[in-house]
């Protein structure tokens, strides 16, 4: 430790006074010699320099994908590299970051577990951990069963493996399914054998394992935090906490939906302004490999207060962000409240048990060493930063293009077809796959070298070895974005120019194709083999023959989609394949008011979570964020239409430009849509008791008509629900999507009459006083 003297000044006088007992008494002995005064020169003093108490600490996000171990670990050596380019002593990394958090049941194969302990060997042969305390996320076989770990290494040791306590089974999370809750509470810790290459290469046969942080030669104290234990009642960092630890990492798998981040925000802003800290929130961001987007957003936490954020949403693969923070700040604010100091001096196993000591490092810097000068740190930040949250129009957007841009990229596609039809649904996938062009296009001038750059020339099949770059986001699209209006008799002339002037505005290729040759064709064969001709309702048919006339049109348009994705590159000279992109959002799932098997059936589906109130929203901000867009504020305000019938003039409107509406086909809005879909899902409300509440909500409806809605939803609810077995894979944005696959796990073959329910329901209708006054008046 460095000393300092303070400047010369006039020699200053120290006395000491005599005691009481060397004092004159009268039974005194000798006396004493008394020193009264002693002269020493102020520049001879020297003070003791107080502990430093600066630390550089980074996080990131990191756009992993399941099973790809080699450019995980390139990621991952990346930002190492960028933490350390930032002087930081502290990096923290995503969950299971090592192979990627969407593993799913290849968890379960024991060659997962042996590739991850390959890839961490890599990471410390190329130098990860030198100099720099390394907490990364990955799977790890313990005494025969399987933990989600952090494993913390440092100069090529690993120092501690600390098991997850709680896993995350709800919603699109089975981790209870591939991991084991740690449980165990010793204070001693576990010993866990490493793979024996370790010994040999790193003179390393066993690690710590168990629920420990790590105390340094500093004084400085890290612990560890696992994603959804942040969001358990007891919460890891409060143990951390009330024992001392200073820094808490936290590496997580917390994938997007809508309005979500706000809540992960105040429960890192809360946990620390409660019991103060640093707490570090590291995230993957992408699509690893499934329906759901990892949305980044890595986050340092001082004291309540954010001083340091990464982005949400960006087609970057990797992005690491650092504080330098005064660890003293924390202590002074634990030390301020009198409540801190009480629990945890009542703490069973006393403050700092749990700690494993590591005398070799230290992790703060000090100021005035010249070592530390002219270093490129990030500065103390005195004032927390601004919450920066996306509204939900923007992440409408922003997520799904981010979401289509890692399939295109990591499939090999060529690109996307679209059958565009000029309405809201198909239009907002549309303006979607043009926020990933302008992204894109963004970031690749930005820097012509880098790897979205690179990317960007594969998919669009440039010379990979060239510069070349899109100038504009419109040149992008017209080599990625295929889109056709697949026209019938009954199709109008409003969808098909709002489909042309869209495509024109993004630069898609478009095509305007009629298919009536292809619905006529197969009407003629059922003919031929049935001797009968359906007809529309409207026109002397049935509604059985109504339904079969419009299914068929959907259903071809679904046929000449794929034919367009496999041919069209070869049309334009050009190889490889397209995506078929499905265009149904989540309301149209949940009523099952779709065709099975028609164009909401296809290769991905950017909307297939997003209400159509949300979608209507986002076309509206699109329109006036992006110039040229202008047509998507006229597609917003027009009313929805699935154009299979044939065209009465008398009841067509200007704006629709058809006198077929989705709503009346429905029976029901798309807003008490959305309704049923909240109350189902997220109020986990069967027929009765969504009834209950909807009585008080839509209290301007009698009693009988709001029973008439909730039966008419669950009916058709029930009546559709096989077509979510078939649905698109779709990107995960909305809290009750029905998709059967992963989120929302419910029979699909239902008794339709709901007899019990719906005789409840008629129950307390009949007893209800507005039921009684309605028939006295």
């Amino acid at each position: 430790m460095m000393s300092t003297s303070y400047p010369s000044s006039p020699t200053k006088q120290f006395h000491r006074q005599p005691s009481a007992a060397g004092g004159a008494t009268a039974s005194s002995k000798k006396p004493a010699t008394a020193i009264t005064s002693v002269d020493v020169p102020s520049s001879s003093l020297s003070y003791p320099r107080k502990t430093p108490s600066l630390i550089t600490l980074a996080t990131c996000n990191l756009n992993q994908w399941a099973l790809d171990f080699d450019g995980n670990v390139k990621r991952i050596l990346t930002s190492c590299q960028i933490a350390k380019d930032q002087n930081a002593s502290y990096r923290l990394g995503p969950e299971l970051e090592i192979c990627g958090y969407g593993c799913e049941d290849h968890f379960l194969e024991q060659d997962t577990f042996d590739h991850c302990w390959e890839s961490l060997t890599i990471l410390l042969e190329e130098g990860a951990s030198d100099g720099l305390l390394c907490d990364f996320g990955m799977p790890v076989l313990h005494s025969g069963v399987r933990y989600n770990c952090r494993v913390i290494c440092y100069n090529r040791k690993v120092l501690l493996i600390r098991p997850k306590t709680a896993m995350a089974d709800n919603g699109n999370y089975r981790e209870g399914r591939y991991f084991t809750a740690y449980t165990a509470t010793s204070t001693c810790p576990e010993k866990h054998l490493l793979p024996t290459y370790f010994a040999t290469k790193f003179g390393q046969h066993d690690v710590p394992f168990g629920l420990h942080h790590l105390k340094c030669a500093d004084g400085t104290t890290i612990g560890c935090e696992s994603c959804e234990e942040l969001w358990t009642p007891q919460s890891s960092h409060i143990d951390l906490s009330l024992r001392g630890v200073e820094i808490i990492g936290n590496g997580s798998g917390s994938h997007h939906e809508l309005r979500k981040l706000s809540t992960r925000m105040e429960l890192m802003v809360n946990a620390t302004r409660k019991c103060g800290g640093v707490y570090l929130y590291s995230n993957q961001r992408g699509c690893d490999g499934g329906r759901t987007y990892y949305d980044g957003c890595a986050m340092i936490v001082v004291n309540g207060r954010i001083v340091a954020q990464a982005p949400q949403f960006d087609v970057h693969d990797v992005n690491v962000v650092s504080a330098t923070v005064d660890l003293d700040d924390v202590r002074s604010y634990r030390a301020s409240q009198p409540s801190f100091g009480i629990q945890a001096a009542r703490l069973e196993g006393g403050e700092g048990s749990h700690g494993l000591f590591c005398d070799d490092i230290h992790m703060v810097f000090d100021p005035m060493d010249v070592s530390s000068f002219g270093k490129n740190r990030p500065k103390v930040v005195e004032e927390g930063l601004p919450l920066k949250i996306a509204s939900p129009s923007e992440e409408c957007c922003l997520g799904p293009a981010c979401w289509l841009w890692d399939f295109l990229r990591r499939s090999g596609a060529a690109g996307f077809f679209l059958p565009l039809s000029g309405g809201a649904d198909s239009s907002s996938v549309a303006a979607i796959v043009a926020v990933m062009c302008i992204l894109v296009t963004k970031a690749a001038r930005e820097e012509p070298e880098g790897t979205v750059a690179q990317d960007c020339r594969r998919v669009c099949r440039q010379d990979e070895n060239s510069l070349w770059v899109p100038s504009t986001p419109q040149e992008m699209g017209s080599h990625v974005l295929h889109t056709t209006f697949m026209g019938t008799d009954n199709s109008s002339e409003v969808t098909k120019s709002r489909a042309k002037r869209l495509a024109e505005a993004i630069g898609a290729y478009h095509l305007s194709i009629k298919i009536d040759l292809m619905v006529s064709a197969v009407l003629q064969v059922f003919q031929m083999a049935t001797g009968h001709m359906p007809r529309f309702l409207s026109r002397g048919g049935t509604m059985s023959e109504d339904l079969a006339l419009q299914n068929i049109q959907a259903r071809l348009r679904m046929v000449t989609a794929y034919l367009m994705a496999q041919l069209l590159p070869w049309v334009r000279g050009r190889s490889g394949f397209l995506l078929v992109l499905g265009s149904a959002n989540v309301d149209e799932g949940l009523r099952g008011y779709m065709t099975k098997y028609d164009c909401s059936s296809a290769d991905l589906n950017p909307i297939g979570a997003i209400s159509k109130g949300d979608l209507k929203r986002m076309l509206l901000f699109l329109s006036k964020e992006y110039p040229g867009f202008d047509v998507l504020a006229e597609i917003a305000h027009a009313p929805p239409t699935a154009e299979l019938r044939p065209i009465d003039a008398a009841t067509a409107t200007a704006e629709a430009g058809h006198s077929q509406t989705d709503e009346e086909d429905m029976g029901m809005t798309y807003e008490e849509l959305g309704y049923f879909g909240r109350l189902r899902k997220i109020s986990r409300c069967g027929p009765v008791s969504m009834f209950r509440k909807l009585l008080v909500t839509w209290s301007h409806l009698s009693p009988a008509d709001v029973a008439s809605k909730v039966k008419r939803f669950f009916y058709y609810y029930s009546l559709n629900r096989h077509k979510m077995t078939t649905i698109t894979p779709a990107y995960h944005a909305e809290a009750y999507s029905p998709d059967d696959n992963r989120f929302d796990l419910r029979q699909f073959l239902y008794n339709t009459r709901w007899t019990r329910q719906f005789a409840v329901i008629d129950d307390i209708v009949a007893q209800h006083p507005e039921t009684d006054k309605d028939k006295n008046d």
